[in-house]
C-alpha cells in the first residue's frame, strides 16, 4: 500500500483522534503493532511513534516515509506505552496473541486502539479485545470499525490474556513433519497447490536454486529431497515469521546444499542469478483483494534472475492471467499439468529475453 493511496483500515484507526474522541499522548509515545504507512498516518505529526511490522513491503514503505521499525523481541520487556495501536491480522489466533501483546505493552492508564475492515472480522475483533480488556468503545467508517479500550490497569481477564499470548506460538504440525504457526500461509497443512507442484518437479533440476515466497519451507524441503543435483538453495520470504519457520524446518532437513535465507520483497528484484527457480507466488497482499500483479512481477523477476537456459517451475490458480507475462519474459513455456483448479508451468529462459 503506497502512502499516496487510501488505506481504509489505517485511516479509520486514526479517526477517533481526528474526531476528538481520543488524544495523542503528550508524553511516552505510542507503539503501533503491524504498522503501515499511508495517508491516515501522515495527516498530522505522531510524536514518539514506535512501529512494529514483519511484512517486508510494509517495512520498506515505513522506512521510505522516514519511520523506524522495531522487532518486539528487541524492545525492553519493561517498556510500556500510554497508547498502543493495532492493525490486527485476519487469522484469529494470531490476532488474539497480538491483542494480548498490546495489553502487555500498555502503561497504567493507557489505551489500546485497533481497527479492522468489516469483511475481515471487525465485530469479532472488537468482541475479542473486550474479553481480555473490558468494555470497549467503537466507531464505524469506510466499511471499517475502530475500537478502543477504556484507560487500562492491566487485563480484565489476566488468565485469558496469558493464554492468548501463546495462541500463535510455533508448533509442530502434520505429525511433527513441520514447524509452523497461525498466521503463516496455509499454516496447519500442506498447501494443495504446492503439493501439486512438488509431484511434478523433475529429478534433473540442478545447480543453484531459489524458492520465491518460501513460506514455512515445504517446497524448499521437497525440492532438496527430490533433486540431488541442487547444490545451493536461497529462500526468499516477505514475512519474517514465516522465514524463521523455514529456517527451523530446513535445519531439520538432511542436505549437502548450501542454504541461505532472505527476508525480502521479491517484487523489488533479486541480485543473484540462478539455474532453477521454484515458486507458488502470492496473489494477495495483506488483505482479501486479489492481486495478480504480484504474481506477474514474481514471473518477471524470476526471468531476470535466471541464467540463460535456467528453468522456472511455477504453480498458480488456473484463472490467474500469467500467460502473457510468461510469454513476454521467457523463450519457452509449457503447461505441465492442470488439476484441482491449479496449473503447473515450466518456463525456460532464453538468451536475450527479460
Amino acid at each position: 500500500m503506497r502512502a499516496d493511496r487510501s488505506d481504509d483500515a489505517l485511516d479509520t484507526l486514526f479517526q477517533p483522534f481526528a474526531d476528538g474522541l481520543l488524544r495523542w499522548p503528550e508524553q511516552g509515545g505510542a507503539l503501533f503493532l503491524r504498522a503501515r504507512d499511508g495517508i491516515g498516518l501522515r495527516q498530522r505529526p505522531r510524536p514518539g511513534l514506535v512501529c512494529e511490522q514483519g511484512f517486508k513491503p510494509d517495512v520498506d514503505a515505513l522506512h521510505r516515509a522516514g519511520l523506524d521499525t522495531v522487532d518486539l523481541d528487541a524492545l525492553d520487556p519493561q517498556q510500556r506505552y500510554p497508547l498502543v495501536l493495532v492493525l490486527p491480522p485476519r487469522q484469529r489466533e494470531e490476532a488474539r496473541a497480538l491483542y494480548a501483546q498490546a495489553l502487555a505493552r500498555t502503561a497504567p492508564g493507557g489505551r489500546v486502539v485497533a481497527c479492522l475492515r468489516n469483511d475481515e472480522g471487525a465485530r469479532t475483533g472488537e468482541a475479542d479485545l473486550g474479553l481480555i480488556a473490558g468494555p470497549v468503545a467503537s466507531l464505524s467508517k469506510r466499511k471499517c470499525r475502530a475500537f478502543w479500550t477504556a484507560p487500562l490497569q492491566g487485563p480484565a481477564d489476566p488468565a485469558l490474556a496469558e493464554a492468548w499470548a501463546g495462541a500463535d506460538a510455533p508448533r509442530e504440525i502434520l505429525d511433527g513433519r513441520y514447524l509452523s504457526r497461525p498466521g503463516v500461509f496455509a499454516w496447519d497443512r500442506v498447501d494443495p497447490a504446492s503439493a501439486l507442484l512438488v509431484r511434478h518437479l523433475p529429478a534433473d533440476l540442478r545447480g543453484r536454486a531459489a524458492d520465491l515466497g518460501a513460506g514455512y519451507g515445504y517446497l524448499a524441503m521437497e525440492l532438496l529431497a527430490r533433486c540431488p543435483g541442487i547444490v545451493a538453495l536461497d529462500l526468499y520470504e516477505a514475512q519474517s515469521r514465516a522465514l524463521a519457520l523455514a529456517r527451523a524446518n530446513l535445519a531439520r532437513t538432511p542436505t549437502a546444499a548450501t542454504l541461505e535465507f532472505f527476508w525480502h520483497d521479491v517484487t523489488a528484484g533479486l541480485e543473484r542469478r540462478y539455474d532453477v527457480i521454484v515458486s507458488n507466488p502470492p496473489f494477495h497482499a495483506q488483505g482479501r483483494e486479489e492481486r495478480p500483479d504480484i504474481g506477474r512481477r514474481f514471473i518477471a523477476v524470476a526471468a531476470q534472475a535466471l541464467h540463460p537456459g535456467g528453468r522456472l517451475w511455477l504453480v498458480a490458480n488456473r484463472h490467474l492471467p500469467y500467460e502473457a507475462e510468461l510469454d513476454r519474459t521467457f523463450g519457452e513455456v509449457r503447461t505441465v499439468a492442470q488439476q484441482g483448479g491449479f496449473k503447473i508451468v515450466e518456463a525456460i529462459r532464453q538468451a536475450g529475453r527479460a
